[in-house]
């Protein structure tokens, strides 16, 4: 008998034992996982139900803290020893600095100038890590001017998330390692050597500069997100330059991230230099966090979720996309319930139309309990900050869904000094000015299959 007559006559009686078999072991490994209970059901019904698309997604997509992949990296430390100064203390969420200047971009020009200015002006080193990097005339400058400091004499590091940026590595990258920089990949996802690596992601951007300044926010390097002239269909985004003591932590944060993506070639991490202090009373205190896999707990959803239920007066958020778990969406409700004003900004659609049908059963509790939602467009809208009592803010990386707060590798800077505290409230200002409330739809109105997708979307929301 032929083998592919064999294989055919066997495989209709083995095929769905040795299926249901793997689903069995990855059902007892996945109950043995710390994940949060609407995590395991989603995860359950789909191995469960559908096997056939259940467990091959759990093995590309399921994995999380544990991976064996994330515990080869080093729990990260932001604060080294010899970085602890007067102005730089630990805090339970990540290390508060005294003496920043902060520089805050409000629009992609001042974004697309700055950056260029600052690769432009760095003498030593620059160290940029980025989720994308687009393969646009954005992202072509960009390496130019990297190629044109590298060909200088200056150590250019670049940082590329293995998913964000895949097949992005071309004959234009190429012009930079050609000219004596560096460029590494986070985490491969090719070959599969480990379970659930494609679900562990390099969410942050970081860019820093001789050690000295440094560019945080939700900006990727593209034409999305940032150009040397306005663009109506640009992104709203935001960002902003750091110098001063915070530095210090961003650059521990990248360092922990290029030695993990160089681990198999003996790097040595390197010591990170304390930066001078400013003792000016009028600058800036930044506390800066990271958060993710090389984190203990998940720091970043821990302080938001302190400063919301702390707050007093008020409560604004913005973010891309909103997919909370259920205690950050309490939080809100009895906010709002309790008569703090609570509003929400989100775009009024994404460029990911599945997240904007799970956001729906969220939003629409929210309505309920009286939080204010405001639809922001036309246009996608990507920033992120919350404010909350006008007394502190935060921006960064990270969105208000399940895969930034406990899955992604993300960054976030929470300010305190007023200047800081008005720059973010003014940008949240002009998005408000191009935004529409949120009209509620009741299940009796809304379409038979529409209602059917919104449930099943919101049953699969711990897996977006």
């Amino acid at each position: 008998m032929e083998t592919g007559t064999y294989l055919d006559t066997i495989w209709p009686l083995f095929g769905p034992i040795i299926g249901f078999g793997l689903a069995f072991i990855l059902i007892a490994r996945l109950m043995r996982e710390k994940r949060r209970p609407s995590a395991t059901v989603a995860w359950l019904l789909l191995i469960t139900l559908i096997p056939y698309i259940g467990v091959p997604l759990y093995l590309i997509f399921g994995g999380r803290k544990i991976s064996r992949l994330t515990q080869r990296k080093s729990p990260i430390n932001i604060a080294p020893p010899n970085t602890l100064s007067g102005a730089v203390s630990s805090s339970p969420f990540g290390v508060v600095s005294k003496g920043n200047r902060t520089q805050f971009q409000h629009t992609g020009v001042q974004a697309f100038e700055s950056l260029i200015q600052e690769i432009n002006n760095a003498q030593i080193s620059i160290e940029i890590t980025t989720f994308i990097l687009s393969h646009d005339a954005i992202g072509r400058r960009i390496v130019r001017e990297l190629s044109q400091k590298a060909k200088a004499g200056v150590e250019v590091r670049l940082l590329l998330d293995a998913v964000g940026s895949f097949g992005k590595k071309t004959l234009f990258m190429l012009e930079l390692e050609k000219a004596g920089g560096r460029i590494e990949r986070f985490m491969p996802v090719l070959p599969f050597a480990s379970f659930g690596r494609a679900n562990l992601r390099n969410h942050r951007k970081i860019a820093i500069f001789d050690g000295q300044k440094a560019i945080i926010g939700g900006r990727n390097i593209g034409r999305e997100y940032m150009g040397p002239v306005p663009a109506a269909k640009r992104w709203r985004d935001f960002s902003l330059l750091i110098e001063g003591p915070a530095v210090m932590q961003l650059s521990a944060i990248f360092e922990a991230d290029w030695s993990f993506a160089c681990s198999k070639k003996g790097y040595e991490p390197r010591e990170i230099k304390l930066v001078e202090e400013h003792p000016d009373p009028e600058t800036s205190t930044i506390e800066i966090m990271a958060s993710g896999p090389d984190t203990r707990g998940d720091p970043l959803y821990e302080k938001i979720l302190s400063i919301i239920q702390e707050a007093d007066k008020s409560v604004t958020i913005v973010t891309p996309y909103y997919i909370p778990d259920e205690v950050l969406q309490r939080s809100l409700i009895v906010k709002a319930r309790t008569g703090k004003s609570v509003c929400l900004v989100v775009p009024k659609k994404s460029n990911h139309p599945v997240t904007d049908l799970a956001r729906t059963h969220f939003l629409r509790e929210l309505s309920e309990a009286g939080v204010e939602i405001l639809l922001h467009g036309p246009g996608m809208l990507h920033g992120k900050a919350i404010l909350v009592d006008g007394e502190i803010a935060m921006t960064g990386s990270a969105n208000i869904d399940l895969r930034s707060l406990f899955v992604n590798y993300e960054l976030g800077a929470f300010f305190y000094s007023e200047p800081d505290i008005e720059e973010i409230s003014s940008w949240i200002h002009g998005l408000k000015a191009n935004t529409e409330s949120y009209s509620d739809t009741s299940s009796e109105k809304r379409p038979l299959l529409k209602s059917i997708a919104e449930d099943i979307s919101q049953l699969l929301t711990p897996l977006l």
